[in-house]
């Protein structure tokens, strides 16, 4: 079973139980709605803690979230930099509009261009602003740097593993 991070548990948040979360996920509201699980993996562990959501409110730059059965500040204190995560089954497709993808469908896939020259493959995303950046690593040579942009990036193809591309003049 794959298990993909959705926040970071950086604090407690006064005394009833409530957690502070920086939300690392492009679906908040779905991903910590009352009800719905979440497992918590504390740095340096493999069996994690399964928490199901009591509320969630925002508070700032913050998800503010309390757990079933944990309605104290000691109930929750232990979770202190916990990664959250949700397993493969919590995504769903219908979450992306056309042409959109997870960061896990995309990281690995072979970079060609139009004229079916294999660049290499993609082994990060970087989000620095406006729009992401795709890492594709090189062999013998340095990375490339791909915005995410439609003059760039041709066609996503998960069935054929690879991702066409236009290299503008100046990305090389």
């Amino acid at each position: 079973m794959a298990y993909y991070t959705v926040g970071t548990l950086v604090n407690t948040h006064g005394i009833k139980g409530e957690v502070r979360v920086v939300a690392t996920t492009d679906f908040p509201e779905k991903r910590f709605a009352v009800g719905s699980t979440l497992l918590a993996f504390m740095p340096g562990q493999t069996q994690a803690t399964t928490l199901k959501i009591k509320t969630m409110r925002r508070h700032k730059s913050f998800y503010l979230l309390s757990f079933d059965g944990r309605p104290s500040i000691n109930d929750v204190e232990s979770l202190k930099t916990a990664t959250l995560k949700v397993t493969d089954d919590a995504l769903q497709a219908d979450d992306l509009e056309p042409g959109e993808y997870y960061y896990h469908q995309i990281v690995g896939l072979d970079v060609v261009t139009e004229d079916g020259e294999n660049l290499g493959q993609i082994k990060e995303i970087l989000s620095p602003g406006a729009n992401d950046v795709w890492v594709v690593a090189r062999p013998g040579q340095s990375d490339l740097l791909l915005p995410k942009i439609d003059q760039v990036i041709k066609q996503v193809d998960l069935d054929q593993h690879q991702v066409v591309v236009d290299l503008m003049e100046g990305l090389e």
